[in-house]
């Protein structure tokens, strides 16, 4: 079967398109015919440095989720998901291939009227938005600002908070990604590249950039506001004294990890969100397979928006 492979850590160069044995369907697992891989900022940044979440020693053939139709099934497993469409995560490693075999317990079966691809694009930002969101507690009638709300977690808090009833300020990299953001309902969108880009106070902040602009995102917050951090984009985490945080009554949200049933059904949920309308995935770049290096150079240089997949089929 076609792959790509991490031939070690280090740029984009080091994936690779190649060759890889089919993997088989042992107990306990299906093996899913690929069609779209997913493709985070969290795995290029491991690529790179070999740190991170992941355990992969090169080399060996990245990507964390896929979706696709099952096709076989081992020992112990429902043949009625023979023929399912799915989307699942895959442990880190096997998704940027034609087939992948994982756990059985871990696959998510899509809904009626979700396009594959769409799914995809949920999997991973679609569980950390909701998580996200859920994390801070309730939003109605406050003023959220989302920064790297044209990223693909961001694009989904963005929707999410909306229709939980917050008043959303979206801060973007630029008047493209300002745009596409403003079409997700954002009631305003500001400008983090320029200078003095703050917005009026608000009552929470989602951060997934870091570093500076974070820490201008700070101090809008009102006494009694909330700020989570979930992602660096910038390169280096928000990094807000505790001691400061407390001292202006503000709450820093820490993330938890969830259990898998709990991910699971994070992302049966975020499915339905997708199915009724309550949200949907931006796709803004989409690689054939043999192109993961490309994929990932793209992310690393912020230039993308939304949700970056690998069409394999």
């Amino acid at each position: 079967m076609r792959a790509v492979w991490m031939n070690g850590f280090g740029g984009p160069e080091v994936l690779v398109a190649g060759e890889a044995p089919d993997p088989v369907a042992g107990p306990g697992q299906a093996l899913v015919e690929v069609a779209y891989a997913n493709t985070t900022f969290v795995e290029t940044q491991y690529r790179r440095t070999g740190q991170g979440p992941f355990r992969l020693e090169p080399p060996a053939i990245p990507g964390n989720g896929v979706g696709g139709v099952v096709t076989r099934v081992g020992e112990g497993v429902d043949p009625g998901l023979v023929g399912q469409r799915v989307i699942t995560s895959t442990g880190g490693r096997g998704g940027y291939a034609e087939r992948v075999a994982v756990d059985a317990a871990g696959l998510v079966v899509v809904p009626d009227g979700v396009p594959l691809d769409t799914a995809v694009a949920l999997l991973a930002d679609g569980r950390t938005a909701l998580l996200n969101l859920r994390a801070v507690g309730d939003v109605a009638g406050l003023r959220v600002l989302v920064l790297a709300a044209a990223g693909g977690v961001g694009t989904l808090l963005v929707q999410l908070a909306k229709a939980a009833g917050a008043t959303v300020v979206g801060a973007a990299g630029g008047a493209e990604k300002g745009e596409v953001v403003r079409g997700l309902g954002a009631d305003e969108v500001v400008d983090y590249t320029e200078p003095d880009w703050g917005a009026d106070p608000v009552d929470v902040v989602f951060d997934g950039v870091g570093g500076p602009t974070a820490r201008a995102a700070f101090e809008l917050l009102r006494p009694g506001g909330r700020m989570l951090s979930f992602g660096l984009a910038s390169g280096e985490w928000a990094g807000i004294d505790p001691d400061l945080a407390a001292g202006r009554g503000v709450t820093l949200v820490e993330g938890r990890r969830p259990t898998p049933q709990e991910l699971a059904d994070l992302v049966a949920t975020v499915l339905r969100h997708a199915a009724d309308g309550t949200v949907r995935p931006v796709i803004g770049q989409r690689f054939p397979l043999d192109r993961a290096a490309d994929a990932h150079a793209a992310i690393e240089s912020r230039a993308t928006v939304g949700k970056t997949l690998l069409e394999v089929r």
